[in-house]
């Protein structure tokens, strides 16, 4: 499973759909941002949770059509479903490698960003914690996604509408998480659904993606 994780991490920064496109996407979309609404720090600091999640969301669609792409392109996908590790097993090392190569370092820059859009400063510790707790359902999501469509031509579209109403939920409970940390309230109840969100991904989507990938294998 090392050996797996290690391959995908250096594939993602080899294939030019790595943490450097969805970094540079995320750039843009907080630096377009101010352009548009207007420069009045009250209503970027008012706006800014949402949007930081938004662009995190949309950073991290750029590279799920890669996934596993790849190696059904090369044939590597039909030897890991022949293989001694469980498929279950692979989509979870290639989720976990999607959230190395694109949540880790969206998460990680992302209080560096927020400047541009004048976060509260009570809100950098809740926007590294709601990140930090969201990103992993943003990557088995995905990875869910891209399990349905691998093999299709062009399934990048059909990905995104697939991915986009299941990010729902956690775009929901990571704002507002944030937003509640950045005014003092308490925003432990949207943290904790954030979390269960998570978890619930990582409990049954590995399964479902399977089983999504032997019928495609078929």
């Amino acid at each position: 499973m090392i050996a797996l994780l290690l391959r995908d991490i250096r594939l993602s920064m080899r294939s030019g759909g790595g943490f450097g496109l969805a970094l540079a996407f995320f750039l843009i979309v907080i630096v377009l941002v101010p352009f548009g609404v207007g420069p009045e720090t009250s209503v970027l600091g008012t706006i800014a949770p949402g949007i930081l999640w938004v662009g995190a969301l949309l950073a991290c669609l750029l590279s799920l059509d890669r996934i596993f792409a790849l190696d059904y392109d090369d044939g590597s996908l039909d030897l890991m479903a022949t293989s001694p590790l469980p498929l279950e097993g692979v989509v979870v090392v290639k989720a976990l490698a999607h959230w190395i190569t694109t949540g880790v370092p969206l998460t990680l820059i992302a209080p560096v960003l927020a400047l541009l859009l004048n976060l509260p400063q009570d809100g950098y510790f809740w926007l590294l914690v709601t990140l930090a707790i969201g990103t992993p359902a943003l990557s088995i999501i995905g990875t869910f996604g891209a399990a349905l469509t691998v093999g299709l031509k062009r399934g990048g579209l059909l990905l995104s509408l697939l991915v986009l109403p299941m990010y729902v939920p956690t775009l929901i409970f990571g704002a507002e998480a944030l937003r509640r940390g950045m005014r003092g309230m308490e925003a432990g109840v949207p943290l904790l659904f954030l979390a269960a969100i998570s978890l619930a991904a990582l409990a049954l989507l590995p399964l479902a993606a399977a089983a999504a990938i032997r019928i495609n294998l078929r």
